[in-house]
C-alpha cells in the first residue's frame, strides 16, 4: 500500500521535541524538508545533558524554530497556535514512567491531563489538519487475552500513567466528535534505541554494568513464568507517525477518531532481552559481558505482558514495526560505549 507523502509547505508542531521520540520524528520531518516548531520544558525527570544533545542537533538545522515552555501553561500553547498557526499537531510531551506515577501523581494530572487538554483546546479554536498523540501499551493492564487489539477492553489500567493515557484517547474522541478535529492515538509498546531515556530498563542496565552493580530483575527469579515484552526501535515508531501524518481519519457517524496499537508484535521474554544486551555489549567492547542479576517481586504498576497486534496499523498505511532486537539493540550498544566513551 502506498501513502501520501509529507508536505513540506505544512508546519508541524512537535511537542516533547527534546525528547526521545520527539527528537527523532522533528530530525525526520526536518530531514524531508519540513517546517517544524518544537516545544519542550526540559525537565529533570532525567539527565537534561540528553535532552541538550538532542536539542543542539535540532538547533542546528534550517526550519527549526525551538520554545520552551510547557504544554500545562495554556498561554504558551495558545500563543504558538495564535502565531505560527500550526497545521499538524504531534503531542508526545507527557510525564512518562509507569512506576514514577505511584510517587510522583501531580506531575501526571499536571502534564498528561491538563497539557493535553490545553492542546485539545487550541485545536478546537485554530484548527489543524491532524492531531497524532501519543497513548500507550499500558492502556491494556493486565489483560490476558493476546496479542492486543485495539478492541479491547482497556478500563481497568493498574497504574496512574495508564489512566492517565487512557483518559488522553478518551478527551480525544470527545473533541473530535463535536469539533471535528481529525485525531489519531498512538499505543506505543516500550520504545528503546540510541539516545534514549536513562530511565528504561535496558539504559539502566547498560549504566550498572559500567558502574559494577547489580541489575533488578523483577520477576522474581521464575524464568517459565517469565515477564514478556513487545521492544519497539525507534526507527520503526517513527516512521509509522510519518505515513500516518499525512494520512488522517475521515469523518465516520461518530468522529474523525481512531487508535493504533505500534508495536513490534514480536514480544520477547524479558530474560532473552537481558541476554542480548549482553551479548550486544560483547560486541560493542570486545569482551565478555555478564551482568550481576538480582531478582525481586514484579512491582506495583506493571504487567505480566505486552503484545501488540498491528493489523489496522497495516492496513491503515501499509506499515509494521520489524526491526529485531539484535539489530535495535546491537545500535544501541554502539551509540552508548561511543556517547559515553567506553573502552
Amino acid at each position: 500500500m502506498s501513502y501520501n507523502l509529507l508536505d513540506s509547505d505544512k508546519t508541524y508542531l512537535v511537542t516533547g521535541a527534546a525528547g526521545f521520540i520527539g527528537y527523532y520524528l522533528s530530525m525526520q520531518l526536518l530531514d524531508n524538508g519540513c517546517n517544524v516548531i518544537g516545544i519542550d520544558n526540559l525537565n529533570d525527570y532525567y539527565d537534561v545533558k540528553l535532552k541538550d544533545e538532542r536539542l543542539k542537533s535540532l538547533l542546528e538545522q534550517e526550519n527549526f524554530l525551538f520554545i520552551k515552555g510547557d504544554i500545562s501553561d495554556q498561554s504558551v500553547i495558545n500563543q504558538i497556535f495564535e502565531e505560527r498557526k500550526p497545521n499538524l499537531v504531534i503531542n508526545l510531551a507527557a510525564q512518562a514512567g509507569v512506576r514514577y506515577s505511584i510517587e510522583n501523581p501531580d506531575v501526571y494530572i499536571q502534564s498528561n491531563i491538563i497539557g493535553f487538554y490545553n492542546i485539545l483546546e487550541a485545536c478546537r479554536h485554530y484548527p489543524v489538519d491532524h492531531l497524532v498523540y501519543a497513548s500507550s501499551s499500558s492502556v491494556y493492564g493486565s489483560n490476558k487475552k493476546v496479542p492486543f487489539e485495539e478492541t479491547d477492553f482497556v478500563d481497568t489500567p493498574v497504574s496512574l500513567y495508564a489512566s492517565t493515557k487512557k483518559s488522553n484517547e478518551l478527551m480525544a474522541h470527545t473533541y473530535s466528535h463535536l469539533y471535528n478535529i481529525p485525531s489519531t492515538g498512538l499505543r506505543f509498546f516500550t520504545v528503546y534505541g540510541p539516545m534514549g531515556r536513562p530511565d528504561m530498563a535496558y539504559f539502566g542496565f547498560t549504566d550498572k554494568y559500567f558502574a559494577g552493580e547489580e541489575i533488578k530483575i523483577f520477576n522474581d527469579g521464575d524464568f517459565e513464568n517469565d515477564l514478556y515484552r513487545d521492544f519497539t526501535y525507534v526507527d520503526d515508531i517513527v516512521e509509522g507517525i510519518q505515513r500516518l501524518l499525512s494520512n488522517p481519519p475521515v469523518k465516520t457517524e461518530n468522529a474523525p477518531h481512531r487508535v493504533f496499537n505500534i508495536g513490534n508484535s514480536s514480544p520477547e521474554k524479558l530474560m532473552t532481552f537481558i541476554g542480548t544486551l549482553e551479548k550486544c555489549l560483547e560486541n560493542s567492547l570486545g569482551r565478555e559481558v555478564e551482568f550481576k542479576k538480582k531478582y525481586e517481586p514484579i512491582k506495583p504498576g506493571d504487567v505480566p505482558a505486552t503484545f501488540a497486534s498491528t493489523k489496522l496499523l497495516e492496513e491503515a498505511v501499509g506499515f509494521k514495526p520489524k526491526t529485531s532486537i539484535e539489530e535495535g539493540l546491537q545500535q544501541f550498544t554502539d551509540w552508548y560505549c561511543k556517547y559515553y566513551n567506553k573502552k
